[in-house]
């Protein structure tokens, strides 16, 4: 059972920067592929970035390219998504997903394990 735990969400003006940190634990299986998603109020949860099991491989959905980097260190089971230009749509509850396959996986129902989400609010 991999256990996922996300930190690093707060509030922030709009074009300001934040850095999640997702902490896996339990397998701590570095060849899994992880995510991250986010979910607004009222809205349905969706795509942010994914990384591949080496982290040579990473895939972003359009509204985040350019402003958002995945990353992650095998060494210390934890995965980055670094975020700058931020803007209030943005604003969300950001999920951190991990995929029992060590290819990138992009849909929410490829993913095997989720943690509780961390806030993210950026002020206009």
């Amino acid at each position: 059972q991999e256990q996922l735990e996300e930190s690093g969400g707060g509030l922030v003006q709009a074009g300001g920067s934040l850095r999640l940190s997702c902490a896996a634990s339990g397998r701590t299986d570095s060849s899994y592929a992880m995510g991250w998603f986010r979910q607004a109020p009222g809205k349905e949860r969706e795509f942010v970035a994914a990384i591949n099991w080496s982290g040579y491989s990473t895939s972003y959905a359009d509204s985040v390219k350019g402003r958002f980097t995945i990353s992650r260190d095998n060494a210390k089971n934890m995965v980055y998504l670094q975020m700058n230009s931020l803007k209030p749509e943005d604003t969300a509850v950001y999920y951190c997903a991990a995929a029992a396959a060590p290819n990138i996986r992009t849909r929410e129902y490829q993913y095997d394990y989720w943690g509780q989400g961390t806030q993210v609010t950026v002020s206009s």
